[in-house]
């Protein structure tokens, strides 16, 4: 039986997560699911995205996917713990998933002398404190700082992450970030669109400022969770393919993945409704 990994956004910027992965881990079966159609999460209330990420990773379990990955900031954020907890032991103990907040707050701290770390993220992600509570885990005595970025993924998803108004948006962001805390030494992209805008953010951090995207994190932290989870491992198929769905339109979004995915990309469309 075909069971790939299952990959989950609610737009394009789990894509930037997946082309880590893929790297890393090339010989794994993949499903990737934009819900393109209902997106942005970023904005959306905690019940509701709770809602759509199930009903998502309810349909990854239906095409054999024993693992999911919820390449999304928002949906780890207000969707990832009640799943786990509530959901799952009810779906089938032989089924997991898992977000792309834990493996990032396990070792900020590592990058930091300061003891001050920074976060970019969406409203959303920003309003749940789920970076400060997760890091206060591994990192008690370790200070953070958090600046939402509301304007990051209309410009990405716009293609204007190469413009002038970008600078404009970055500068003023990372400005209102550091006047908050400025012994920052370590940057964190917490939004899986905030790779495409890297080069911008670069050109205006501090000097000896730390900028780390969550890609290679993600895809290293899964790697060792495969090593040690031998029971999950042999259940992934390996074939090397990849599949990819939208909720929405497949043109505009095989137009925009090839931006985030590095390569082409051909999508299929899917009726969350029909299902």
């Amino acid at each position: 039986m075909q069971s790939p990994i299952g990959v989950f956004d609610s737009g394009y910027g789990g894509l930037t997560v997946l082309k880590e992965i893929v790297n890393k881990l090339p010989q794994y079966d993949y499903i990737y699911l934009g819900d393109n159609a209902r997106s942005p999460y970023g904005n959306r209330s905690f019940d509701t995205v709770y809602h759509y990420t199930l009903e998502c990773v309810q349909w990854f379990f239906q095409q054999g996917c024993s693992l999911v990955i919820l390449a999304c900031n928002t949906a780890s954020a207000k969707a990832l713990r009640t799943i786990q907890q509530n959901d799952l032991p009810g779906i089938g103990t032989d089924k997991r998933v898992l977000g792309v907040i834990r493996p990032t707050t396990e070792i900020i701290g590592n990058f930091s002398e300061s003891g001050s770390v920074g976060i970019l993220a969406t409203n959303g992600t920003v309003a749940s404190q789920s970076y400060p509570v997760e890091i206060d885990k591994f990192f008690p005595g370790l200070k953070v700082y958090q600046e939402a970025c509301p304007m990051w993924v209309p410009l990405v998803e716009n293609n204007e992450y190469d413009s002038h108004g970008a600078d404009y948006f970055v500068k003023k962001n990372l400005h209102s970030l550091f006047d908050k805390g400025e012994n920052i030494d370590v940057v964190l992209l917490a939004c899986t669109h905030y790779p495409l805008l890297k080069e911008k953010i670069e050109e205006h951090l501090p000097v000896g400022v730390k900028l780390l995207s969550q890609g290679e994190i993600v895809a290293d932290s899964l790697s060792e969770y495969l090593r040690r989870h031998p029971e999950i491992e042999s259940q992934c198929s390996k074939n090397g393919r990849k599949v990819f769905y939208t909720t929405d339109a497949t043109e505009d979004f095989d137009n925009h993945a090839t931006t985030f995915f590095g390569e082409a990309v051909q999508s299929i469309h899917l009726d969350l409704d029909s299902q």
